[in-house]
């Protein structure tokens, strides 16, 4: 080693150790750059699909919690009558719709303060009523709706061989297959209803929706069962299936 030179020093071949060493910081400081800006690309491509298609596997979960808790409320008034369902609505002594099920079952969503306000006797966009129908039940809200909507895309499939009677309780003991049965479906924006309104779906708009509606999930909607359970309607299931599900004989 000749004497005075640094030992640390790099032995490239022209001596320029300056040079090298602010080469080799270029080289990886290009290379740091690069991954940044790949990283950067990532979340913003990420950001962007979010912001295109907010309908993702986090309202879909919310919107599933909901149907749940409607499920086990449906439940919860039927042991406290005799093992019936509601009717979908009420009526007045004329047959005149007063309301809906989902008024009914207030109770059983915890919602006793609301359900003690509302004046069963009259109807539900009396005068007396409608300012109680602008309040928010989160429970009857997808997420899709919107935070704070006084309307509602949960709707129970009423009819003489569906889940619900229009007039009249149902005993959850004629409904054969309970575990199958569409009881309340998600019908998309498209058939949202006031929640508190006596109005609902049947037959022939499930066989028809997304013809008649976009669903309101990605790939299909959610759907509640006389059960408790809770499950989804695939978009690609055919009217012979969709059918079978809506009968309580048990296809």
């Amino acid at each position: 080693m000749s004497e005075g030179r640094n030992p640390y020093e790099s032995l490239n071949s022209d001596g320029d150790t300056h040079h090298f060493i602010h080469a080799r910081a270029a080289s990886f400081n290009f290379r740091e750059l690069f991954f940044v800006a790949g990283i950067v690309t990532l979340f913003s491509a990420i950001a962007l699909k979010a912001i295109q298609d907010p309908r993702g596997p986090t309202h879909i979960m919310e919107c599933k919690n909901n149907l749940k808790n409607i499920a086990l409320a449906l439940h919860n008034y039927a042991s406290r009558n005799n093992g019936r369902f509601p009717p979908a609505y009420t009526v007045d002594s004329e047959g005149r719709p007063l309301h809906s099920w989902r008024t009914l079952i207030l109770y059983d969503l915890d919602r006793r303060s609301l359900a003690e306000k509302i004046d069963l006797t009259k109807p539900w966009n009396d005068p007396l009523n409608t300012k109680f129908c602008n309040e928010h039940v989160h429970t009857y809200c997808c997420p899709e709706e919107g935070s704070f909507s006084n309307v509602t895309t949960y709707l129970a499939v009423v009819g003489p061989n569906a889940f619900l009677n229009a007039t009249e309780p149902r005993d959850m003991n004629t409904i054969l297959d309970r575990s199958e049965t569409i009881g309340v479906i998600d019908m998309g924006s498209s058939h949202a209803v006031p929640w508190m309104s006596p109005l609902d779906t049947d037959e022939h708009n499930v066989l028809t929706l997304g013809h008649t509606g976009k669903f309101a999930h990605p790939g299909g909607t959610n759907i509640a069962h006389p059960d408790g359970s809770v499950g989804f309607l695939d978009a690609d299931s055919t009217a012979v299936e969709r059918q079978k599900m809506i009968s309580i004989s048990g296809g």
